[in-house]
């Protein structure tokens, strides 16, 4: 596979983002997204798209609170585990890191709640407490993070085939 980021990797990348804006009940494309940037995209690009478009959409679709540097904060993890992804396009492997991806996002971003808001107490009943509360929430983002990865992927794999199929088709002299 050329590892060269296509130029409408930026393209899928950003149209995808404008999905958060329509998203409901934890059902958004930010992590895929963000696996997607780490594994198409090079560079600060990379970790700046998410982090942009959270910053840009938090207020529109929720506003911020003490979890948001945690949230953040991990979309930068699933950045750096999408660059895992750059040199493949096996979706077995490609599914295994989304499934790693949703599992550390559940972690850090529920984490806050244990950490600020007294609701669940302290020590590993708290924690543990904390994130059984959250389980129900999870599944939409599991779901949305699977979904939007195979999409995301397989569009850009897609595009990909296309149009190298059309670079080498050369046009027959009249």
């Amino acid at each position: 596979m050329d590892s060269t980021p296509k130029p409408w990797a930026a393209a899928i990348t950003v149209t995808a983002g404008m999905a958060r804006m329509v998203q409901h009940l934890n059902f958004a494309p930010v992590g895929a997204l963000s696996l997607f940037a780490g594994a198409r995209l090079r560079g600060w690009q990379a970790y700046a798209l998410p982090i942009a478009l959270m910053a840009i959409t938090d207020p529109f679709v929720g506003g911020y609170s003490a979890a948001t540097p945690f949230v953040y904060a991990s979309f930068l993890i699933s950045v750096w585990l999408g660059t895992k992804l750059r040199n493949t396009e096996n979706p077995a492997w490609i599914g295994g890191v989304a499934l790693l991806s949703s599992v550390q996002f559940f972690l850090v971003s529920n984490l806050p709640a244990w950490l600020f808001w007294n609701t669940y107490g302290p020590g590993w009943r708290g924690l543990l407490g904390s994130y059984t509360a959250a389980l129900p929430f999870y599944r939409r983002t599991l779901e949305s993070d699977l979904i939007y990865t195979a999409i995301l992927f397989g569009a850009h794999a897609w595009l990909s085939r296309g149009v190298a199929r059309s670079e080498r088709v050369v046009p027959q002299p009249a």
